[in-house]
């Protein structure tokens, strides 16, 4: 599996490996030029390609009816989607994130009634957890949800919601606790279907990159839920939001990464062995090739760190800073080879029928969800410092539940 360079490949991922490209060529890219010539337009022929394969059940128990097969089975069927869509791959990764928050703090009642549809692709989910004036800070969510007899009244808003138009629940994240409450005991999960009374799903607008995936505004006024909608504990809506961002947001950004560099990087190819320049080709010309290799270099690189980051993950040890590092890292590379890529093919990168324009612009979607570069780099500090942040990786395995966590601690 040479694009995929699992530290110990078994056959089920070589055979996913197949199944993926063969899918991705035969579905998925026929939807590409619909997608970029209709930013406006929700892709909503995407996810059932997925759903009919369990694929966002990848990383679910086979006793819910998911796969059952682990992370690195979920960063080849990102990765390999990746390569020929990223609005395609964001679908599925976004659609994968919630997975973790049931996984780990659903009661059984729960997981037995969402997760076999989640498998299946029939209900799908959303994390919720950024909002419009304070973006990704967790401390400051402003969401407020109020205990009114047997049920919950949320108010607020969130933005920047994978699959917001698709989704059929919502996971909320919410404040729950007065002012002046640790963040690690103020806030609570909350499942939101989407046809509650007052949530409004703001209409889709096109983004940068990434054109027929939804990530959009979500708006809840009062909206009210059953205290059986509580996900976890009632001050866990912190270590939902980052456990299911650490597990599966950033390993799920670094695929998506991989996806679009590897494209990059053909792309480039491609275009230097056809290019006629003198005599030859473009690719004769040494300083042509030394600037492919450094782009060569990066992406397996970001390959190697990706993978060995999940495989880590399937064995249950700690890899933390594995995981942001590929994230990080896996995007800071496919922007090197990006730039690269368009200072290579010159003004030809600019041709809106081109596809290294649409690379381009879906690399930069890949920088801020799961923390910035900096949030990355803080937490690698942490890391090297010994500050005591606890290692995600290590408290969940994929069939754990909730840890009983040390509030002092986060």
């Amino acid at each position: 599996m040479s694009t995929a360079p699992v530290p110990h490949p078994t056959a089920e991922h070589e055979a996913l490996h197949r199944q993926a490209d063969a899918v991705a060529r035969d579905e998925i890219a026929p939807f590409v030029q619909r997608m970029e010539n209709s930013p406006e337009r929700v892709e909503r022929d995407v996810s059932p390609v997925f759903g009919e394969r369990r694929w966002f059940g990848v990383t679910i128990p086979r006793a819910y009816g998911g796969m059952g097969a682990g992370h690195v089975a979920k960063t080849i069927l990102i990765h390999r989607i990746a390569a020929v869509s990223g609005a395609a791959a964001a679908v599925l990764q976004a659609g994968l994130i919630p997975v973790a928050a049931l996984l780990h703090f659903a009661t059984e009642e729960q997981k037995k009634q969402w997760l076999p549809p989640a498998a299946r692709g029939r209900v799908l989910f959303s994390i919720a957890v950024t909002e419009p004036e304070t973006g990704g800070h967790i401390g400051g969510i402003e969401t407020v949800a109020v205990r009114d007899g047997d049920d919950w009244v949320i108010t607020g808003s969130k933005v920047h919601v994978g699959n917001s138009h698709l989704a059929h629940v919502h996971i909320v994240i919410a404040r729950t606790a007065p002012p002046g409450t640790r963040t690690s005991q103020a806030l609570t999960a909350f499942l939101v279907e989407h046809d509650r009374p007052g949530l409004v799903v703001r209409p889709h607008r096109p983004a940068l990159g990434l054109h027929g995936f939804s990530f959009g505004r979500l708006d809840l006024d009062r909206v009210r839920v059953p205290a059986a909608n509580m996900l976890g504990r009632i001050d866990a809506g912190m270590r939902v939001a980052q456990s299911s961002s650490i597990l599966y947001g950033r390993p799920n950004l670094a695929a998506v990464s991989l996806g679009l560099h590897e494209a990059i990087v053909e792309t480039t190819t491609q275009f230097l062995r056809e290019r006629r320049r003198y005599d030859g080709t473009l690719y004769d010309l040494p300083v042509l090739r030394d600037r492919l290799g450094g782009m060569q270099a990066r992406l397996r690189a970001a390959r190697t760190l990706a993978y060995q980051a999940v495989h880590l993950l399937d064995q249950g040890l700690p890899c933390d800073a594995e995981l942001i590092n590929s994230k990080y890292l896996g995007h800071q590379w496919a922007v090197a080879s990006g730039q690269d890529a368009m200072e290579l093919h010159g003004a030809h990168a600019l041709a809106t029928d081109y596809p290294l324009q649409r690379l381009w612009r879906d690399i930069q979607c890949t920088y801020a969800p799961a923390g910035t570069g900096e949030v990355q780099r803080i937490r690698l500090a942490d890391d090297a410092l010994q500050t005591g942040t606890p290692q995600w990786s290590q408290l969940f395995t994929a069939d754990s539940g909730e840890p009983q966590l040390d509030h002092s601690a986060v």
